[in-house]
């Protein structure tokens, strides 16, 4: 059963724009640790990414994220950096969309 069966829509808005929200403000810490050259902020904003990413089913952001966290990977910040910022836009357009297809309140 889905959560839009049993949750009123208004819920389910409020849930849909916590999510736009959060991604968007740890999307923006990471660009900006990135841009400072704050490795640990950096991956401490991935790491949050990643988990907020998960939990909306973002899968790409939720795996450019993991990457990022990762000390040894190869990808500089600044570039993976971009690549989430991308996803992050993208992830917030599917909630979007997800809003505006919900069934209308009875």
């Amino acid at each position: 059963m889905s959560l839009a069966a049993v949750m009123p829509r208004s819920e389910l808005l409020t849930i849909i724009a916590t999510f736009d929200a959060d991604l968007r403000r740890l999307g923006g810490e990471l660009q900006a640790a990135a841009a400072g050259g704050d490795l640990a902020a950096y991956r401490r904003a991935a790491h949050a990414l990643a988990g907020a990413a998960a939990g909306v089913g973002a899968k790409r952001l939720e795996g450019v994220a993991r990457h990022a966290m990762d000390p040894n990977g190869a990808e500089q910040p600044a570039t993976l950096a971009v690549l989430i910022r991308v996803e992050v836009e993208e992830a917030c357009v599917e909630l979007a969309r997800l809003g505006a297809e919900l069934p209308a309140a009875d």
